[in-house]
């Protein structure tokens, strides 16, 4: 679907000079109940049935895609992804670089936000410095890091100077970090972090944006609505509301979707897809990903502070069980952490085989040849149970007695950002669809907790391999740097590598018009429902 050179000779075309552009389409006055191009039709409230709440609406306050799948309909960046995971215009209308160590972005004339605020080079670097902010403390801020100053040139065109040269930096701006939010949200939200309140409080409260959708209505741990921006500047959305609705079981979601109460189960566990497909009204849309399955180890406990244990804990597990009695086939078998369509994947890498024999082997040297107790924490869904019940089965095998404990999804988060756990089961997306965002974010050890680094890994060759990777401007050379990192990382096993899934959603035949992107987000301004 996706050649993994896409982005990397993107961002090449950009730094060569090669300036991209694109023109704004204006709104179709004429647009109402059908589009005269087949009958299309508008209105309706969609409602997706989501398997977590939100942790926050304020794109600095969120590391999650429960977060982002709403933020995303709320807020633009200055660039986005197409579903082949190239980078797009969106409130930049072209960007090239100055120098060296200087982006130049082109903006969108005539851009309002929801509360009526001018879009232009002014909000730009508001957001931006926001982001940068340590008392904001935004956990994706680490992608944007190297940037030392915004400067607007004229209300239209604003210029991006870098620490150092970085020919990824489009690529990261069109992360929800780059997210643009009212600056005059900002300035009140400064004005209650004043009151003490904790930052994004006013934004996560009400965030304000330019997107196609204006947010309505939160209701914790029920349902996110989202309502049709009229005014919004490149034609207004099909639908006139989104409802997120949460439902953490899954087989509440499937009946919810026989029931008529919602239009899509956002996931679907593959262990339903039969169930799905004998259904005439419903279907099963199918997505390749960026992104990964893993079990992770808490490296500053015992056991886990050996990687003897690590590696002992990697062989023992037959990571084909998994896909084939969990994911049910719809995944591949990872050997390292980035999924075969990012950026800088090493090609023909080798994980840590399969072997009962030397994961016994390897404990014995630890000093646990008998083995020992620990516990695995995991969010509450059944595919997530499953496996956490499949790795429990195996590791008793090799002495290994694993309690599970299951976790709220931002109770989890929180708890493991701080470092509670032991062994924990999550996903990661790789959002810029490049080996950065795959890699530094979780095994640097300058992004410990929130930013992705729940391992705790610290490794001075490690960190030295992923700035290098950063700021490498040559392409081969930069494969080869992470090639290096990935071959470390599988050594090191700060976490089993376990698979890189599908994503997969049920979804009722009325709606039309549903893409998704290989990061999970949900592209909904062209949906509507077929009455």
């Amino acid at each position: 679907m996706k050649r993994k050179n896409n982005l990397w000779s993107m961002l090449i075309i950009a730094l060569s000079m090669l300036v991209l552009a694109a023109c704004a389409s204006e709104p179709d006055e004429s647009e109402g109940n059908t589009s005269g191009d087949g009958g299309e039709q508008s209105g309706g409230d969609l409602v997706i049935a989501t398997v977590s709440d939100a942790v926050s609406l304020d794109p600095a306050g969120a590391n999650d895609v429960p977060s982002f799948d709403v933020q995303y309909n709320i807020f633009e960046k200055l660039v986005k992804y197409d579903q082949e995971m190239n980078l797009q215009p969106s409130l930049a209308t072209e960007w090239d670089t100055v120098d060296d160590t200087t982006w130049e972005f082109k903006l969108q004339e005539g851009v309002t936000f929801h509360d009526g605020e001018p879009f232009n080079a002014e909000a730009v670097k508001a957001n931006l410095e926001r982001s940068l902010d340590p008392e904001v403390g935004a956990p994706a801020s680490y992608l944007i890091e190297m940037i030392e100053e915004i400067e607007p040139v004229d209300d239209y065109t604003v210029q991006i100077k870098t620490e150092y040269p970085i020919l990824g930096l489009p690529a990261h701006l069109a992360h929800s970090i780059g997210a643009m939010i009212s600056p005059k949200q900002i300035e009140e939200d400064y004005a209650a972090m004043e009151d003490g309140e904790s930052p994004g409080s006013v934004i996560n409260a009400n965030p304000i944006g330019t997107g196609y959708f204006k947010f309505d209505e939160w209701q914790t741990g029920q349902y996110i609505r989202i309502i049709k921006n009229e005014d919004y500047w490149d034609g207004e959305a099909k639908l006139d509301s989104v409802t997120f609705k949460v439902v953490p079981e899954d087989l509440t979601r499937i009946a919810e979707l026989h029931a008529g109460e919602s239009h899509i189960s956002n996931p679907l566990s593959s262990s339903d897809i039969d169930q799905i497909e004998q259904e005439e009204n419903l279907e099963v849309y199918q997505q390749s990903s960026v992104s990964l399955d893993f079990l992770g180890f808490n490296m500053n406990k015992e056991p886990f502070s050996d990687k003897r244990v690590r590696q002992a804990i990697s062989m023992a597990v037959d990571k084909g069980q998994i896909i084939d009695g969990v994911a049910n086939g719809y995944a591949q078998e990872a050997a390292g952490p980035l999924a075969p369509d990012v950026v800088g994947s090493a090609e023909g890498l080798t994980g840590l085989e399969y072997d009962v024999d030397a994961a016994k082997e390897l404990l014995e040297e630890s000093g646990y040849p008998d083995g020992f107790s620990t516990t695995l924490w995991t969010n509450e869904t059944r595919e997530r149970t499953d496996i956490a019940t499949n790795i429990q089965a195996q590791l008793k095998e090799i002495g290994i007695e694993v309690s599970i404990e299951m976790f709220e999804w931002g109770s989890y988060q929180e708890k493991i950002n701080n470092g509670e756990h032991e062994m924990f089961l999550m996903g990661w997306s790789t959002g810029t669809g490049d080996a950065d965002a795959g890699l530094r974010p979780l095994f640097h050890s300058d992004n410990h907790g929130s930013a992705g680094n729940r391992f705790f890994i610290e490794n001075e060759e490690l960190d030295e391999l992923l700035v290098a990777g950063l700021q490498e401007l040559d392409e081969e050379e930069r494969f080869n740097i992470y090639e290096e990192a990935q071959e470390l990382l599988v050594e090191e096993a700060p976490m089993l590598y376990i698979m890189h899934k599908d994503y997969l959603m049920a979804v009722n035949n009325s709606v039309k018009n549903l893409e998704m992107l290989p990061t999970k987000y949900l592209l909904l301004k062209d949906v509507y429902i077929e009455q």
